[in-house]
């Protein structure tokens, strides 16, 4: 696992405003994600513009004001919460004479930093050399030209044309190992699929509670911390339910605004838990204003791991922080869509069983009406 210097790099965080809402919980979240990267904030900026330069994203005279505060504040990097092309994050280099870190690379970095299994070192690697793949000139211009001299013939190639080529038989490398491990994921999950059991996936923006419910529920000690991605490797437990039998809940990754889609992409493995999940439990932080346009963002994930089908209960948690009380919430078919609970304290957690005890026991009903009804037609085909 990576390290960080105990002290934390020192970082200028930039953050361009055009027109949205919620700058202000951008901003908030950025600073989250540098810290949990290891950084520390010792200034920020920023700018409102229509559109973004092509050349720095931010415009020259932005640029000026972030060159000035990395001389004040003796910065070694300036972090963009924004996505940058390769040639604006080299512009922006050349300019500042300083590293420059965007929004996707950061969340690599922290990905990097908290991957523990092997399958997940896997796919943050995979991920990381997919984004690298389209920034290789970055670094490599002096070494563009042909190589020549005693000792330097080569095949041909110029430098860069021999990292792009050696990435691409490392990522091909990767996704096989990969695919191996989704293929025996699979047969696994498809055994699990089988049973009787009702599979509960933990969904949600990151830092909503996922973990912390998850040992709520099962005492199973997952790592839980108030920092985001503090989980990214996919945990199960089988809980026992009075009235309703074994329960198998999994934790999985938390998602964000705007998660670069070489990380949906890599961790399309690890997300199948919920793709394959009987119900979701879509842990919302009600405590953040930002919550509607959290659960928009989760759901847009889902969206694109073809998990949108899979009936969610919306878990409402943080109850602690805000005025709410414990409770059920039912939709139009008198299915329970929402459970008001803290899963730090507790409170609300006997609702939380009691939901999932209902969902168990409708799946155990449907699988026997779908047994009868299989045998009933094997009678009728006998008989004729």
């Amino acid at each position: 696992m990576l390290e960080r210097p105990a002290s934390g790099e020192r970082a200028v965080i930039v953050q361009i405003d055009f027109g949205q809402s919620d700058i202000e919980d951008q901003l908030e979240e950025v600073r989250l994600l540098t810290e949990s990267a290891g950084g520390k904030v010792v200034a920020e900026i920023r700018g409102r513009r229509h559109a973004p330069d092509a050349k720095t994203y931010a415009g020259k005279g932005k640029v000026e004001e972030v060159a000035a505060l990395i001389a004040a504040t003796d910065a070694q990097l300036v972090i963009f919460n924004h996505e940058l092309s390769p040639a604006q994050q080299r512009n922006l280099e050349r300019d500042l004479k300083c590293r420059v870190v965007d929004r996707n690379s950061l969340i690599l970095d922290i990905f990097a930093l908290r991957a523990s299994s092997a399958e997940g070192k896997l796919q943050v690697e995979l991920a990381q050399l997919e984004h690298l793949s389209t920034r290789l000139v970055r670094g490599w211009t002096h070494l563009e030209r042909q190589r020549g001299g005693i000792g330097m013939r080569g095949p041909g190639e110029t430098q860069l044309e021999t990292d792009r080529r050696l990435l691409g038989k490392r990522v091909k490398l990767l996704k096989e190992r990969l695919a191996k491990l989704t293929r025996q994921r699979g047969v696994q999950r498809k055994a699990r699929m089988r049973g009787d059991v009702l599979n509960v996936s933990l969904v949600g923006y990151t830092n909503a509670g996922k973990s912390t419910l998850f040992n709520a529920l099962t005492h199973a000690g997952a790592y839980a911390a108030d920092q985001l991605f503090a989980t990214l490797d996919t945990t199960s437990r089988k809980i026992w339910i009075a009235g309703a039998g074994n329960v198998v809940v999994s934790d999985t990754v938390g998602f964000i605004r705007d998660l670069p889609h070489a990380l949906v992409d890599a961790f399309h493995a690890t997300l199948e838990a919920a793709t394959d999940a009987d119900i979701l439990l879509h842990v919302v932080d009600s405590a953040s204003h930002a919550r509607d346009e959290q659960i928009a963002e989760v759901n847009k994930v889902l969206e694109e791991i073809d998990a949108h089908q899979v009936p969610q209960v919306i878990a409402w948690n943080k109850i602690d922080l805000t005025e709410a009380g414990p409770g059920v919430e039912h939709d139009e078919y008198g299915n329970i869509s929402r459970v008001r609970l803290s899963a730090r304290t507790g409170d609300g957690m006997e609702l939380m069983r009691e939901t999932l005890a209902e969902y168990a026991r409708a799946k155990l009903e449907a699988r026997r009406k779908a047994i009868d009804e299989a045998a009933q037609l094997a009678q009728l085909d006998f008989s004729n």
